[in-house]
């Protein structure tokens, strides 16, 4: 992390963090009076932290290098088109769902996913978690995936249900299609499939901030990482926050972070979000949360709701995706499309 660089006390990284100075470029961007004012210091104490800031960047190469890279980064239309075409997708092991979606979770992307509680949100971050294990030979990515918890919901008994159903539906496939019995054999363990999924337990919107910004340095070491799943992005940032003119900057930093990090490593990454209720002409509705500026932060937009007994999916926003809806059920095996026999709970 830049800001963990900078030769000042550790206090004063937390408050930079804090305010959403996560890089020494934001940092310079700063005036004095704006920076004292952000993070409750002197207007002395923060022209220190800008000179250090300008010396740090200065002092290391990587840093300027990583800049010019974002400059010529440049790319034809034409090559953006073809990737389109051959971008590789992660299922959802929900047909119906991976049919609206042109196939499953696009890599290179990020996907929001957002509806009440008990709906499946959970449930499809674990199974997406699984499922990118899946080997290419079965049609998946052969990846790892990063599984960061805000709210404590991740269940390991239940990452090992699905792990062992995978693997029975990747051995059933082969029947299928081979006659030789150890051509049949599916080489991955339930057990590999856990110590493929790395974890991660939040438990501050500062935490979570530092955690984003740590990704970068962590998916280079672990280069087969294919998603990262925040569940939920939402929860720390709906508590004890006043100055919501802060929280639209550092949700913006991180979404955008994200974003980076999805192009660069050719990875999926998933937020879950919440609802809450916003007034539409007269009347209170459900809405996903953060607000309507978050809402332009993810490159698709799912919203899951029930109609009736049956869980909907629908694609709420998407530049290359039209507007569909599609019905699955959350089974234990995992998310299935929907039979008549998964009926909604009544919570008594």
């Amino acid at each position: 992390m830049e800001v963990g660089m900078l030769p000042i006390s550790a206090s004063k990284r937390g408050k930079l963090l804090a305010a959403g100075y996560t890089t020494l470029h934001s940092i310079s961007r700063a005036s004095p009076s704006h920076l004292a004012t952000d993070i409750g210091v002197s207007e002395d104490e923060a022209c220190e932290i800008l000179k250090y800031a300008s010396q740090t960047s200065s002092m290391d190469p990587s840093i300027e290098s990583s800049n010019a890279s974002t400059l010529h980064g440049g790319q034809t239309a034409w090559t953006m088109l073809n990737e389109e075409k051959f971008a590789t997708r992660i299922t959802t092991s929900c047909g119906d769902i991976d049919n609206i979606l042109g196939g499953g979770i696009t890599c290179k992307e990020v996907t929001e996913l957002g509806g009440v509680p008990g709906i499946g949100k959970t449930q499809i971050g674990i199974q997406l978690a699984v499922n990118v294990q899946i080997p290419p030979e079965y049609g998946g990515l052969g990846g790892k995936a990063i599984y960061i918890d805000t709210e404590g919901s991740f269940m390991v008994e239940r990452v090992l249900q699905i792990a062992e159903a995978c693997i029975e539906d990747m051995s059933e496939y082969s029947h299928h299609f081979h006659n030789n019995v150890q051509d049949c054999e599916v080489k991955l363990h339930p057990n590999s499939i856990l110590e493929n999924i790395f974890y991660f337990r939040v438990c501050s919107y500062t935490e979570q901030i530092a955690l984003v910004n740590y990704l970068d340095k962590f998916i280079e070491e672990h280069k087969d990482v294919k998603i990262i799943i925040l569940d939920s992005v939402t929860f720390h940032f709906r508590q004890d926050f006043d100055d919501m003119a802060l929280r639209t900057r550092l949700l913006s930093e991180m979404a955008l972070k994200l974003m980076k990090l999805a192009r660069k490593f050719c990875l999926a990454v998933v937020l879950l979000n919440q609802v809450t209720t916003k007034y539409i002409e007269g009347s209170y509705q459900l809405t996903l949360a953060l607000g309507d500026s978050w809402s332009h932060s993810c490159t698709n937009r799912i919203v899951l709701f029930w109609n009736g007994d049956e869980r909907h999916a629908y694609i709420d926003k998407s530049p290359s995706l039209k507007s569909a809806s599609a019905v699955y059920s959350v089974t234990t095996r995992g998310i299935r499309n929907s039979n008549s026999s998964c009926k909604r709970i009544k919570m008594v």
